[in-house]
Parts: C-alpha cells; structure tokens; sequence
C-alpha cells in the first residue's frame, strides 16, 4: 500500500504543477495516470478486501495535494477577531479544500465501482461522462465551486485552445480525460504483455492526442481576423485596500478619486468609462433603489456625464431594495438596524450617461460563504451566521434570475456586465452574448488576497471567455490586474497589481456567434446522458447476476 500512496503523491504533484498561472498544462495529461493505476492494481489484488474505501483513501489524497497547493493563497483572507484585528482565514481555505476533495474522490470511486461492475470498457468511457456531469453539477448548485474544472488548466496557455469557441472548457476537459486514459491503457498493456509495440502505441496515440489539438489551435490562432467596430473605452483601478479603506472611506472621496483618474485618459472618442467591482458604495448598505436616481453621489455622476454627453459609466456599485414589511421581504432579506424594516443587499453593476434612465444588474453567480449563504432555509437553523466577513456586507445577497445586458441611445454598442466570480462560469457568459452582448465588461475586486495567484487565475480563467465567445473584454479590477483582451485572449494592455491609475484601450463590437455560444455547455450535456445510461446498465447488469445467483443457490 505505502507504493500506492506515492502514486497518489505523484497524481496529486502532477495536476497541482499543471495549473494556472504558473504551472506547465502538459503535466495535465498525466496526473490523472498514477492514480488510475493504482486502482487498476488495487482492483486486481485479492489481498485487499475493502478495494473501494481504499481507492477513496488514495484519491481524497491525491485531491485534496492538487487543491491545497492550487489554492493556497486562500487563506490570506482576513477576519476580524474579538478585538477588531485582521488576521488570516484557515477556515476560508481548509473547507473548500476539503469539501471538493471529498467531492472528486466520490466521483472517482463511482469511476472504479462502474468499471468493477460493468468492465474496464464501460469504466473508461464512464470516467469522462461522470467527471464532466461532476463539473457541471458544480457550477449550479448553491455550493458551486468550479475552479478545478480541468478545462482551466490551459488558462496560461489559451493558444493551445482557441477550439474552445466550439467546444468550451467542457472541451478540455474531454481532452484531459482521453489522454490521460490513453496513457493508463498502453502502459498498463506494455508492463502485463512486456511488448514494446504497446509503448510505441503509447507515445504514438498520445502524441497525436496532445498534437493535433495543439496544431490546430494554433492555426485558429493565427488565422482569426476580429471582427466588428471599434469602441474607446477607459478601465479605472483605484487600489483601494479591501479590508482597511474601501469600506471605511467616505463614499464621495472615493467617486471624486475615480472622477480625477477617468479625466485624466478621457477623450472625445471615449465611449466608456468602465469601474470595478462595488466601486462606488451607497449609504449604509447600499443605494436605494427606489431612490436611487435622487441620491446625491448619483446626481453628481449624472452631472459629470452632462460634461462628457458621449459617454456611458458602466461601474459596479451596492444597491439595496427596501420592504416595508416581512411579508413582503424575499428570503435572502434582512432586518435593518432596529427599525421594521427589511431589505436585500445587491452586488450590481449600474450604467449612467447623460441621456437614459439608469441601468442596473444584479450579480447572480455569489461566491459561497461570503457572498451566499448556500440552502439558507435549511442550514442557518443549524449552522447559525457564519458568513465570512471580508470588510462589506456579511449576509446572503439578493440575485436576478437571469443575465441581463446594458443597452443605451448614445451609441449601438451592447455590454455584459459580468461581475467577478461570473467571469468564471462559461454558459452563464453565453447567456449575456445570446441577449446581443458584443462586448464583455468585467468588474471585479480580487484583492482580497493580496498579490497572489488568486486574482491571476481568476483573470486567466475570465480570459477563456474572450475566446469561447469571440468577445473582446474590457477589465476593471479594484487593485488589478486592469486591461483589455481581445476577442483571442491576448491581454493586450493593463496596469499592474497594486497601481494606482486609469488607462485607456480600444476594443472591438463582435456580433456573431460561436458555435459554443449557441449550444452552451452541450458536451457537458452528452457526458451526463452517456453516465446515466452506463449507471442504468450497471445497476441492471448487478440485479440480473443477482438474480440468477439466487436462481442457483435454491
């Protein structure tokens, strides 16, 4: 057993070292082998009477090695103590880590008993459809966590993935599985026959595997004209602490600091001025809704707008929406401060010019324990209140159930406002593109964690978008990185983590749609079809060996 241990050790090593932003995605191709063989001779071995609990031993391992060193900046996350201090969060790095590898090493155990029960045949096409069906479960449930979704890991490397304006992540990690397999089943044929023919099959078929796709990507790559109109627009990053200063400074210096940033890039030919996350806070929780165009930081943006009638501010800011009884509160409101009164918080995005009404968006994709409170109704009896407090609003926040885009009279172009941890969801972008969106605007504020590899994997990750979509994205990050990306991914221009400063960048209008943004996740779709019929012949295939052991034991 200690052997398996370090093949466990080894896939565990392997997919971490794969990984965004500094890890090497060929690696990928073969972290999934060590602990496939491992359960391939564990499975074989008579000696070993508890095969499953054992293979999800290794794989918890295995996983849990990839999660804590993919997402050890985590735990930079500060929390206040009982005296007002800030001090690093375990909890918000040890509970994601191990819920989803508790999670993957479900899934690989469902993995080895279908491939027990029904044949390695059946087990090595179950492997991709179940896996698949996992990451797709993982991005709508109300704990989603779709960081590791193994399609991410070419995130650094998005030329070797331009396909996935056909495919999506969904895509890669189809990729992953196949050679990965590939790999377990020659090797695995050379050592028990010793015939050489089986490792030049080897290298043959995974070469052909991991090449081609390559190839052909990087043909796309340099092929692709992007396509549409030009549009000037000018992304802000203040660079405000999140812990210290963004919640604690008065909310008209931090909209006059954005002001004197946007006027110094502007021009005549700006389109947009675009903020980052919750960068303008309202009073208290937020600005009111129902009042919000009378608000006075509000009336102030307005007039700044009337000086530059040519342009739309697209920012993120904290919205509220006021009850005036219980009755009437949803079930994410809370009650205000000592009065009756009941409200739901927002994480938005607004758009001001001088010419419409305001537009909103609410972000709809939260991040879980900070943002959301996942199955409310039924944990918090039990659980109590322990949101993580990360310097704003700590309680579930109110949502919209469905994307929406920002549309204006000054000129024709069509945003999606995607915020933060929405950039990260693939089919959920797709949403805003099928509503007309011909530019992505991301406003985001990942400084949570410092300078770490949080706010870099998550701009990676956003990155994948420019190229499923064939959108160009303008990016606004409270503390960076702040840029532009065009419709093949290549980041363009930006500033740097941790400056302070405002830049300018000019984009492209793509209307057409890809192929992916038609059909969404539909691979995903076919692996949860192809693991429910193998799972119905499984099950099928154990009563019926039941039944006639019965049969014959009468």
């Amino acid at each position: 057993m200690r052997k398996y241990l370090l093949y466990a050790i080894a896939a565990g090593l392997l997919l971490a070292l794969a990984w965004p932003s500094k890890g090497f995605p060929l690696l990928i191709f073969f972290g999934f082998v060590p602990l496939l063989l491992a359960e391939h001779r564990i499975t074989q071995r008579l000696q070993y009477k508890k095969k499953a609990w054992s293979i999800f031993g290794l794989s918890f391992l295995a996983f849990f090695i990839w999660n804590a060193i993919v997402i050890w900046w985590l735990h930079y996350a500060q929390q206040y103590d009982a005296d007002g201090n800030l001090h690093d969060s375990w909890v918000a790095y040890l509970v994601p880590v191990l819920a989803n590898s508790l999670l993957m090493s479900i899934v690989f155990v469902l993995y080895h008993l279908v491939k027990t029960k029904a044949g390695n045949f059946y087990g090595m096409i179950f492997l991709p459809a179940v896996w698949m069906s996992f990451e797709k479960f993982h991005l709508n449930w109300e704990l989603s966590w779709p960081w590791f979704n193994i399609g991410h890991a070419f995130a650094s490397y998005y030329k070797w993935v331009q396909w996935y304006e056909y495919t999506g992540v969904f895509g890669g990690t189809l990729w992953v599985l196949i050679v990965n397999l590939i790999v377990f089943y020659y090797y695995t044929a050379y050592k028990n026959k010793k015939d050489k023919k089986y490792f030049r099959k080897l290298l043959m078929y995974a070469g052909l595997w991991i090449g081609l796709p390559i190839a052909f990507s990087y043909f796309m790559y340099h092929n692709y004209t992007e396509q549409g109109e030009e549009v000037e627009a000018v992304v802000l990053q203040p660079a405000l602490d999140p812990y210290t200063e963004k919640y604690q400074k008065d909310r008209f210096v931090i909209y006059q600091e954005l002001i004197q940033l946007a006027d110094k890039v502007v021009t005549p030919q700006t389109r947009y001025v675009v903020g980052p996350e919750t960068a303008i806070p309202g009073s208290g929780p937020g600005f009111v809704l129902d009042e919000i165009e009378h608000d006075p930081l509000i009336l102030q943006l307005r007039d700044w707008t009337k000086e530059h009638p040519k342009i739309n501010v697209v920012t993120g800011a904290e919205l509220m929406r006021v009850y005036p009884m219980k009755e009437l509160a949803t079930e994410t409101a809370s009650l205000y401060g000592n009065t009756m009164l009941y409200y739901d918080a927002f994480n938005s995005a607004i758009q001001v010019n001088a010419k419409d009404e305001l537009d909103f968006y609410h972000k709809s994709k939260l991040v879980v324990g900070v943002e959301h409170f996942p199955y409310i109704k039924y944990l918090r009896p039990i659980l109590g209140n322990i949101m993580l407090n990360f310097g704003g609003t700590v309680k579930t926040l109110g949502t919209q159930p469905h994307a929406s885009v920002f549309r204006n009279s000054i000129d024709s172009t069509v945003v999606a406002p995607v915020i933060c941890y929405e950039s990260i969801y693939g089919e959920y972008v797709t949403d805003y593109v099928k509503k007309g969106a011909d530019v992505i605007f991301t406003m985001t504020n990942d400084s949570w964690w410092d300078n770490t590899d949080g706010h870099r994997q998550l701009l990676l990750y956003g990155n994948l978008r420019a190229i499923e979509n064939r959108r160009s994205i303008v990016r606004s990050a409270n503390s960076g990185i702040s840029g532009f990306i065009n419709q093949r991914g290549d980041i363009e221009s930006f500033i740097p983590y941790g400056e302070r400063g405002a830049l300018k960048g000019i984009v492209k209008k793509n209307e057409k749609l890809t192929f992916y943004s038609t059909f969404g996740d539909y691979l995903a779709r076919i692996g949860l079809l192809v693991m429910g019929i193998i799972l119905a012949y499984t099950i099928a295939q154990r009563l019926l060996t039941g039944n006639k052991r019965k049969i014959f034991n009468k």
